[in-house]
């Protein structure tokens, strides 16, 4: 009976492998500073809307080019009220860049990175990233598809769930692609060509600037 519960449950190795197939498969046509505003404000939303958002939890959210600079950046909360329990904490911020220290280190999502390493039984200090790296899920690359050489942002979260924190960030990007490729088929569609005055599609005639030949190529009659 155990036996059948445990397979009921996915192993590590294998939401390792699933959040592999997740990457390759959200790939941006492009991605401006634009679509990283739009981007940051659904994931907001998104958590807005969630169940652990209404029991008061808090969420910190920031998306950043490979290089670092800053392209969106919001907490949902408040770091601390009256009574001394705040929805977020210093520390948020600070786990939010550990998060995008390993998706820049490794090229990976930071739950790839994190499932991967209990399916190795492997240890943070045992695959170098210790100090300013946190393994925990959340921080999600942006890919481009015609740039495979590496990704060129970054878009993280964390409320403190490291699988709710990289769903959250996952299922918004693959939202937002969709809704990219959805918008750029709608645009490639050729539109039709207006009708006339009296409904008709056809062209209408082009007068020419030939002029009718008085001679006639038939002989004349005569006289009767």
């Amino acid at each position: 009976m155990f036996n059948n519960i445990h397979s009921m449950f996915p192993t590590a190795a294998e939401i390792a492998s699933q959040t592999l197939v997740e990457e390759s498969s959200c790939r941006f046509p492009s991605f401006s500073a634009n679509d990283a505003v739009t981007l940051g404000l659904s994931i907001r939303k998104r958590f807005r809307g969630t169940s652990r958002h209404a029991k008061g939890k808090g969420l910190v959210i920031s998306i950043q080019s490979i290089a670092g600079h800053p392209l969106f950046c919001c907490s949902v909360g408040d770091l601390g009220h009256l009574s001394g329990i705040g929805d977020i904490s210093l520390d948020s911020w600070s786990a939010v860049e550990g998060m995008i220290n390993v998706v820049k280190r490794t090229g990976h999502s930071s739950y790839y990175v994190e499932k991967g390493m209990a399916a190795m039984g492997k240890t943070p200090k045992q695959m170098g990233l210790q100090g300013e790296f946190r393994v925990s899920g959340g921080a999600f690359p942006i890919w481009l598809e015609n740039a495979p050489c590496c990704p060129i942002a970054v878009v993280a979260c964390y409320s403190g769930s490291s699988q709710d924190d990289h769903r959250l960030v996952s299922t918004a990007v693959r939202d937002y692609i969709h809704r990219l490729s959805r918008r750029s088929s709608s645009s490639s569609i050729p539109t039709q060509p207006m009708s006339g005055p009296g409904g008709s599609s056809e062209q209408p005639e082009v007068p020419t600037d030939k002029k009718e030949d008085s001679s006639s190529s038939e002989e004349p009659q005569a006289p009767s």
